[in-house]
């Protein structure tokens, strides 16, 4: 088992929940609510990550974050380092292509919420503020932890895009997909078998854990129509 390589995915899959999940809500909700022109344009993004090759999501990421791009140069002035095979850059790569794996579940949960209590809080004297935070969350919460469990185990997973920006650098970029592609490289099999069934035990949990929040959520609001 390689302890560096899992510890690394982990960690990131840690930080891109924690920094994503956040912004998701606030995504989701306006995507919910919102009534805007180009909605479906936005939409179209938001979802674009689930239909495009990793491999061709991963290059047009290497070549924004490159050297000669804008955000390349721009981070190299002020932190003195690449954006490209580094720790940072696969964070901000993994933040990207998990995009619909969190906007879309909290949207769809969002979406559900009955719009007679939507309507009512205001009638109680919420602000919107509290609206939200007594009203809508608490109902939406199902999307949000589904939104979370699936990017966590998404960037478990994930190997185009890792190996396209990270690389597969030791203690840096090497995640435990990489570690996997590269154990079965050397002909390591006992190696690579340990650490697939790790990430398929983590898959199946994940999977079940969101069918158990999505019929617990129908239920809820089954009971309130």
């Amino acid at each position: 088992m390689d302890w560096t390589a899992l510890w690394l995915s982990f960690r990131l899959a840690g930080l891109t929940v924690l920094v994503l999940v956040p912004l998701a809500v606030l995504a989701g909700r306006w995507l919910a609510f919102g009534s805007f022109r180009g909605r479906g344009v936005v939409e179209a993004l938001v979802a674009l990550p689930l239909v495009l090759p990793p491999t061709v999501f991963g290059y047009y990421l290497l070549v924004a974050f490159g050297a000669a791009s804008p955000l390349g140069q721009v981070w190299d002035a002020v932190f003195g380092r690449s954006l490209v095979f580094t720790f940072e850059g696969l964070l901000i790569a993994s933040l990207l292509f998990n995009i619909p794996f969190a906007v879309q579940p909290i949207q769809r949960a969002f979406e559900a919420i009955p719009r007679n209590l939507r309507e009512a809080a205001p009638l109680s004297g919420l602000s919107p503020w509290q609206s939200f935070l007594r009203v809508e969350l608490p109902l939406a919460w199902p999307g949000v932890l589904t939104a979370a469990v699936l990017a966590f185990a998404h960037t478990l997973g994930e190997f185009g895009i890792v190996l396209m920006v990270g690389g597969a650098i030791p203690g840096e970029t090497r995640t435990v997909a990489i570690s996997i592609y590269d154990s079965v490289q050397a002909f390591d099999d006992g190696a690579a078998a340990r650490m697939a069934a790790l990430l398929l035990a983590i898959s199946l949990i994940a999977i079940a854990l969101v069918f158990s929040l999505s019929r617990r959520a129908g239920r809820r609001f089954g009971g309130r129509s």
